[in-house]
């Protein structure tokens, strides 16, 4: 079965920067598109940044020019780069295939001075 382990968060002072990493089993890794999504309490998940299998990448508008998306085939992991970081991008961060509706356990993500 679909397999997701984020790792990376932590506690980080505003305009700093932190890697996230999401390792994927179980599926064909190369063939999949991916998402990072966000979650805060009480609100909906939100879908952070996307990258397609042939590694075309969107973003959410308040994320936009400061986390990048990428993915390593080789590795079957996809990472996001996140700098210039908020205290509103403050959540537990996820990361999923498209196509399965998979969640792993979430990594959580802190920026505060």
């Amino acid at each position: 079965q679909v397999q997701l382990v984020e790792s990376g968060g932590g506690l980080v002072q505003p305009g700093g920067s932190l890697r996230l990493s999401c390792a994927v089993s179980g599926i064909i890794f190369n063939v999949q598109d991916m998402g990072w999504y966000r979650q805060v309490p009480g609100k909906q998940r939100e879908l952070v940044a996307s990258i397609s299998s042939q590694g075309n990448s969107i973003y959410a508008d308040s994320v936009k020019g400061r986390f990048t998306i990428s993915r390593d085939n080789f590795k079957n992991r996809a990472y996001l780069q996140m700098n210039s970081l908020k205290p509103e991008d403050t959540a537990v961060y996820y990361c999923k295939s498209h196509a399965y509706d998979t969640w792993g356990q979430g990594t959580q993500v802190t920026v505060s001075s």
